[in-house]
């Protein structure tokens, strides 16, 4: 099994199921898009948010550099909209990722966004076969794989959402 497999998997799998939440519920995505000033609305965010869960599922399903190379793209843009709030100031108090949960802009989302974003790239550049492939063709190690991106994806989200509010906390 090829050793980025995980990476990759939670990296697709953590912008799908991202992109899933804002398409049930646009409403806090809006509200940041609008507090930066950027192209906002229920239907733009719907449709932005349905593509990312095209290319998380493509991208465990699918592979292929450029499916890749775009999943790299949108965590690079995923921190530049973190970086972009925190340098103006504007408070966000959440982008939709995680739902309604308050995750205010905050340099631990950047560090995550940019260690996606490095691992998706590396997918791009070394692995040309789908996550899936490597699971199904392993089927021991892969349900333990999976179980191992389940609870990734599980710290993932308390990173992004808890520890950004411990340490403000904290303060």
């Amino acid at each position: 099994m090829p050793a980025l497999t995980g990476p990759a998997l939670v990296a697709a799998a953590l912008l799908a199921l991202a992109g899933a939440q804002k398409v049930l519920d646009p409403t806090t995505a809006v509200g940041a898009l609008r507090a930066l000033r950027l192209p906002s609305s229920p239907a733009l965010v719907r449709a932005g948010s349905g593509a990312e869960v095209v290319l998380g599922v493509g991208a465990i399903t699918v592979g292929g550099p450029v499916l890749w190379w775009l999943v790299a793209a949108s965590y690079l843009a995923f921190a530049a909209f973190v970086l972009a709030a925190m340098r103006t100031g504007t408070m966000i108090g959440s982008c939709g990722c995680f739902g309604r949960d308050e995750t205010p802009p905050h340099a631990v989302h950047v560090v995550l966004d940019v260690g996606l974003l490095a691992a998706a790239v590396a997918v791009a550049v070394r692995t040309p076969a789908p996550p899936l492939d490597a699971l199904l063709d392993h089927p021991g190690a892969g349900v333990v794989l999976a179980l191992l991106a389940a609870l990734a994806l599980f710290l993932l989200h308390a990173a992004f959402v808890e520890l950004p509010r411990a340490l403000v906390a904290g303060r």
